[in-house]
């Protein structure tokens, strides 16, 4: 498996082979034998899976506050996506900075978002279905969500916002500069 630094030390994206023969192929998409060196101390309690219909769809930037904090393992099952993870983490010297990663059903790529990090995606191509692990179950007055094109973020997001599809919890989603941070370091 290959394990990608990202310029936020704590996120990483992990590359699962594939075995390719005349049937397809077969990979590995979890393994807490090889992701637990480069991950210690997850323990993934849930599988969720999203089917987005339109390109440009976005889900997020979302989280759950302590003490449901959840990190998440996000892969792509079917499509194409853009995966932010954000340092929403006060004290961090990473404090507001991203990273974003294409991952597809193609490239295996999938992304780990630490406890502390805002989550979120934009599809890239229609169907798209996102699968995703994550450490601590849902719970509803935990949820919470910040503007995905909060201008102080400024994300290089795929498209512009007015051709994205939100949800109304997305599209009414305070912004970066007044989220008061359930989150330390």
């Amino acid at each position: 498996m290959d394990v990608i630094e990202t310029a936020l030390p704590d996120v990483k994206v992990f590359v699962p082979p594939a075995f390719e023969d005349a049937r397809g192929a077969f990979s590995e998409t979890y393994s807490a034998r090889r992701y637990g060196p480069h991950a210690p101390g997850l323990v993934f309690v849930q599988d969720n899976e999203s089917r987005s219909a339109k390109p440009f769809t976005v889900r997020g930037l979302h989280f759950q506050a302590p003490p449901f904090a959840q990190a998440k393992l996000v892969r792509v099952a079917q499509g194409r996506i853009f995966d932010v993870a954000v340092d929403a983490r006060k004290g961090s010297p990473t404090y507001g900075k991203w990273v974003g990663e294409e991952l597809s059903a193609a490239n295996r790529k999938q992304l780990l978002a630490p406890v502390g990090f805002l989550h979120g995606f934009m599809t890239l191509e229609p169907d798209t279905v996102v699968a995703y692990k994550v450490t601590d179950y849902y719970d509803e007055a935990s949820d919470g969500a910040v503007h995905w094109a909060s201008p102080s973020l400024s994300i290089a997001w795929p498209a512009p916002p007015e051709k994205a599809t939100l949800s109304e919890k997305d599209a009414a989603a305070v912004d970066f500069d007044r989220f008061e941070s359930p989150f330390s370091v």
